[in-house]
């Protein structure tokens, strides 16, 4: 502070430094909410970015981070949360602010945190009140460029996973097959229902362990992805045109009543014969679909565990009950847990805080610490739910469409009569390529007979012959055989050796010295021939 004049007339000017904007992060009060949405890994990077870090007193203490390694990574520790929201000018939170976290929102503050505004009129109406800035990060939009800032795949990964380990946890068995000497244990079946992030997740983590698992989608396009995990897709028997994924930014939609009852089928085709069952089936800002029934669950084998993924809207299962576990008569467990994530804090949060750093990085292009809201950006619009005292809520659709994996088409079954129609079709065509090759060698043949000595032509005729034969044997192996097959040919080839130990009697010095290097070339060319084929042919071999 420069001050100018004397002590009547004094003009104070403010020489300081550019204000730096000041990133805070509150404990979370949810009750059972581990998770912290700013880490000392995350911090250093806003830090880079010119940012000042926060945090509350505690708040990464259940996520084991404590106060100490945050000051060591340069974030101010506030004591009450009061403060912490007085002073900061960015908040990042992970659940959706309560009311008296809303009531301290003030004018020009960003608010990073989930929101749930589809059913959160209150929040969205504090947010417009209060001329405060809200991002919801479960409303990033599924496009590639996103993907850095998808929350809601970050925690749904994890929750595939856990789910996973919570089902062997409550089950009685193995999940792998085993030959031991008290007898075989077969593996476990398991059926994940709903192949998005969560589901994905859970399918590898169930294969890993040795299950035999299955999956079921509406969305046609991810059967290839579920496949190629070593998981078995569920097809179903409907002709209706089934969803397109890119269409609905990657999310599954409604099914008509007819598709859902062919769907309900065939879960009660496979209850009877499942151990465990993931269901992962979520509509945004829609309750949860119903798809596995009070009887499904019934007929079901005792120890079966089913765990509801759905349960916080609702569930999947007919008899989820949210936060809860529970047993069925017949021995079924039903796990309605809603904190998998959180019961993986230290990962979640980890995962979680660098999808918000990166947003704070698309929100300062300049990496300067000064907030870009930028409203134009696919991204940033599509997240933000609230903005300068208005509610921009719900955001248009995004110029660019998640991209859905194009459906490969199964290759039409033949009937035997159509193949043996085809195998003769197909000889036809061959005995036609080869007269016409024959006709044309043989007229190449006659042409150069008429000009050409006699001398000439004995050896031409067998030099074409050859040809003739080799392209008839190379052209129909393997590319993937080719190598070995031409080293075998080389070998072969070298039968010239013959030609050129005939010659080492000669009386020249000159011939003899060119037979004996045609042998050695030639004897390289059978042994090298020979052991390479050899390692070839034992790369193609199953150990």
């Amino acid at each position: 502070m420069l001050r100018i004049g004397n002590s009547k007339d004094v003009l104070l000017i403010d020489l300081s430094e550019d204000k730096i904007l000041k990133i805070g992060t509150p404990k979370e009060i949810f009750e059972g909410e581990n998770r912290v949405a700013l880490t000392p890994d995350s911090a250093l990077q806003l830090q880079k970015l010119g940012f000042e870090c926060l945090i509350e007193s505690g708040a990464g203490k259940a996520a084991g981070y404590s106060d100490k390694i945050y000051k060591e990574a340069g974030v101010k520790v506030v004591k009450t949360a009061a403060s912490l929201w007085k002073e900061a000018d960015v908040v990042t939170k992970v659940r959706q602010p309560s009311t008296p976290e809303l009531k301290r929102l003030s004018a020009g503050q960003t608010l990073i945190s989930f929101f749930n505004p589809a059913v959160n009129g209150e929040g969205l109406d504090f947010a417009k009140a209060k001329k405060a800035n809200v991002i919801a990060m479960e409303m990033v939009p599924r496009i590639s460029r996103a993907q850095k800032m998808d929350a809601l795949s970050s925690m749904a990964n994890i929750a595939g996973y856990r789910a996973v380990i919570e089902a062997s946890n409550n089950f009685g068995r193995f999940f792998t097959g085993q030959i031991t000497a008290a007898g075989k244990v077969p593996p476990a079946k398991v059926l994940i229902i709903g192949a998005g992030v969560a589901g994905l997740a859970a399918i590898g983590t169930a294969t890993s362990l040795g299950a035999i698992t299955y999956a079921f989608d509406v969305r046609p396009e991810v059967a290839e992805q579920v496949e190629s995990m070593g998981a078995e897709f569920v097809y179903l028997d409907f002709e209706e045109q089934q969803q397109d994924g890119a269409k609905t930014g990657g999310y599954a939609s409604a099914s008509s009543p007819e598709f859902r009852e062919a769907q309900l089928a065939k879960f009660r085709e496979l209850a009877p014969e499942i151990d465990i069952v993931i269901t992962t089936a979520l509509i945004p800002n829609r309750e949860a679909p119903e798809l596995w029934t009070a009887d499904m669950v019934k007929s079901m084998k005792p120890g079966s565990v089913i765990v509801d993924l759905a349960a916080e809207k609702g569930g999947n299962c007919k008899l989820t009950v949210m936060d809860e576990k529970i047993v069925t008569d017949n021995d079924v467990t039903i796990v309605g847990y809603t904190d998998f994530p959180s019961r993986m804090s230290a990962q979640a949060s980890s995962l979680y805080a660098t999808n918000v750093r990166h947003m704070l990085s698309d929100l300062t292009p300049d990496k300067n610490g000064e907030l870009n809201h930028n409203m134009e950006d696919d991204v940033i619009r599509g997240a933000t739910v609230a903005f300068e005292g208005e509610i921009t809520y719900p955001p248009p659709p995004p110029k660019v469409n998640a991209i859905a994996a194009k459906t490969q088409e199964k290759p039409k079954e033949l009937s035997p009569e159509e193949i043996k129609e085809k195998e003769k079709e197909d000889f036809n065509a061959q005995t036609r390529q080869q007269i016409i090759l024959l006709a044309a060698g043989g007229a190449v043949t006659l042409g150069v007979g008429l000009v050409a000595p006699v001398s000439f032509m004995q050896h031409f005729i067998v030099f074409v012959l050859a040809v003739f034969v080799g392209f008839q044997v190379i052209w129909n192996v393997s590319h993937a055989l080719h190598t070995p097959l031409m080293a075998v040919t080389n070998a072969i080839s070298s039968i010239i050796i013959l030609g050129a130990l005939m010659q080492i009697g000669s009386g020249s010095f000159l011939v003899i010295l060119l037979a004996a290097l045609s042998v050695f070339m030639a004897g390289i060319n059978i042994f090298g021939g020979f052991l390479v084929t050899r390692r070839m042919l034992a790369m193609f071999q199953k150990s």
